[in-house]
């Protein structure tokens, strides 16, 4: 019996079409989307709807798995280029994410990496290791106040690093960044977060003059950072360089 034209869903509801009837165990369909995937498949398969498509966007509503070499798994295990991946879609994407982190409230992704496979390869060209340290996938380092995930404004550093440019806007309050009220000394107070402890910086009568002095201890203090990670060939130079002309602004 031939079957070619006979139109179906498949479980994620994208239309398909079967072009090719070779027998009841064998037949191939298109998918109907913008990609026209062709997949072979069962009759059986076909009509329950059991046949996937890899760019069928399963993923938060925008990413999908794609054609190509890269894999989900390995050993039954997550690769980490897909955990990365993951992570970021649902930063961006995941309402329940957005509400716990306002921070993620405007990211996105680019489109080109809603493709699970073209940010592998991105992954594999990009992605380093530093002993004893974890990697963070960062947007904004290259790119201050960058909102969008792309292969021009990530970076991969490690979370030494990453810390240095969390702004902690949600704990800090109204005043600028580094500047806190010493109510029993009535003066405006600076602090610097150095390895997760806190260090003190001074005293002063004015916001201005407190956060002025956090500016010019944290960009000198990043540069630092900068030049002993690269001394030992440790980062990228676009990292150094990032890192060598980020400025601290008081509207941070």
């Amino acid at each position: 019996m031939d079957r070619v034209g006979e139109i179906g869903y498949n479980n994620f509801g994208t239309k398909m079409i079967i072009i090719k009837y070779v027998k009841s165990k064998e037949i191939y369909v298109e998918f109907q989307d913008e990609h026209k995937f062709i997949k072979r498949a069962s009759y059986d398969n076909f009509k329950i709807g059991n046949v996937k498509n890899p760019y069928d966007k399963k993923f938060f509503g925008v990413g999908y798995f794609g054609e190509g070499k890269y894999k989900s798994r390995i050993n039954k295990e997550y690769t980490k280029e897909y955990g990365i991946w993951k992570a970021m879609l649902e930063r961006c994407y995941s309402k329940e994410k957005r509400y716990k982190n306002p921070t993620y409230e405007d990211c996105t992704v680019c489109k080109e990496w809603h493709n699970f496979q073209n940010f592998a390869k991105w992954y594999e060209e990009n992605y380093y290791e530093i002993e004893g340290e974890k990697m963070c996938l960062d947007k904004d380092i290259l790119v201050k106040g960058n909102k969008i995930y792309s292969p021009s404004t990530c970076i991969f550093v490690p979370e030494r690093i990453n810390t240095l440019f969390c702004k902690s806007k949600k704990s800090r309050g109204d005043l600028p960044i580094g500047v806190r009220w010493n109510k029993s000394k009535g003066k405006f107070e600076t602090n610097i977060s150095i390895d997760n402890k806190q260090t003190y910086l001074g005293s002063f009568n004015t916001i201005e003059e407190a956060f002025q002095c956090y500016k010019t201890f944290k960009e000198n203090y990043i540069k630092q950072v900068a030049d002993d990670y690269y001394s030992q060939k440790l980062i990228p130079k676009k990292l150094y360089d990032a890192m060598y002309r980020y400025e601290v602004e008081i509207t941070d």
